[in-house]
């Protein structure tokens, strides 16, 4: 299988994905967005997209002309050519864009870890099915999805962002906490001067010693739950890569 990343930030990468999608034989390219990297012409050649977060926002296309672009491929990718889709954090902003739905500033920044509901769409969800709720997340975030896009599932929620997860289609997922947290995540993110500022905002001044120290123990919750979200997507891939690969047989029948 083959996914196709698009990052925004070289710190912000699938983190403890990348260790689980390799040992699973999954060939990962990498388009680094901010860095000039081009977004390839052929998307068919991918089983998956997966779209990381990033410091910038979804409206910023004047200061970051390559979002407009990253949002037509999004678009493409899911709605025409109907593959799955894995997006965190910028990455569900992305496709809740890319589906019409409206991104605007939060009230409130999340930053840390946070306890998501998860709603009674998920119990039955290929993705979520199986996830405790309330569950641990790690959140770092002051933009939200405003609105869950049309045909859309909302599939996780909190009390200061109704949209935390949501389900368009059969696998295009955004997920807007960071499921794929590390043991260097914090400690690198504290570094990027748009985090900084909205961890001062939540917690404080140095606040970023005590946010790594409180993660470093949950660090095995997150790392299951990661651990899930992949099994269950790599099922899902595998499934459309079925289906894609028998369409010739069928028109070919008829």
């Amino acid at each position: 299988m083959r996914f196709l990343i698009f990052q925004h930030l070289d710190v912000e990468h699938p983190g403890v994905f990348r260790e689980f999608w390799r040992d699973a034989g999954i060939e990962l390219t990498t388009v680094e967005l901010d860095a000039g990297e081009a977004i390839p012409a052929d998307l068919t050649a991918f089983d998956a997209m997966i779209v990381m977060g990033g410091p910038m926002d979804v409206w910023e296309t004047e200061l970051y002309p390559w979002l407009a672009r990253e949002i037509a491929a999004i678009r493409h990718f899911v709605v025409l050519l109907g593959r799955p889709y894995l997006g965190v954090c910028l990455g569900h902003q992305l496709l809740a864009r890319a589906l019409g739905e409206t991104v605007a500033p939060a009230e409130t920044s999340e930053v840390g870890p946070c306890q998501v509901e998860l709603t009674q769409a998920a119990r039955q969800d290929a993705l979520f099915s199986g996830l405790t709720s309330p569950l641990t997340t790690f959140q770092w975030h002051s933009s939200e999805v405003k609105r869950t896009p049309a045909e859309a599932v909302t599939l996780a929620r909190t009390d200061h962002c109704e949209i935390q997860a949501f389900r368009w289609g059969p696998h295009a997922y955004g997920l807007q906490f960071h499921a794929e947290i590390t043991e260097t995540t914090v400690d690198e993110w504290a570094d990027v001067p748009a985090y900084a500022r909205s961890l001062d905002e939540v917690f404080g001044a140095g606040a970023a010693g005590r946010l790594a120290v409180q993660t470093q123990s949950l660090l095995a919750g997150f790392r299951q739950t990661a651990a899930h979200l992949s099994d269950r997507f790599l099922a899902l891939v595998q499934a459309s890569r079925a289906s894609i690969a028998d369409q010739p047989a069928i028109r070919s029948a008829q």
